[in-house]
């Protein structure tokens, strides 16, 4: 079964970007969740976030 949102360090196991990465992410304009003191990401959220991500040119 697929969580349905994801602490920072399974957001980030599950992304492949770092936990500062992460942060920037959330200053880039990923939404973040609080329930008490854990923060949590939508997984439907990360996906979008790393699909809007631009694509990799290779020059030359």
């Amino acid at each position: 079964m697929t969580p349905f949102a994801l602490s920072i360090p399974e957001a980030v196991k599950v992304s492949g970007l770092s936990r500062t990465a992460i942060y920037q992410a959330f200053r880039d304009g990923l939404p973040a969740r609080k329930a008490g003191k854990r923060t949590l990401i939508l997984a439907k959220d990360l996906e979008a976030y790393l699909a809007n991500l631009p694509t990799y040119q290779v020059e030359g």
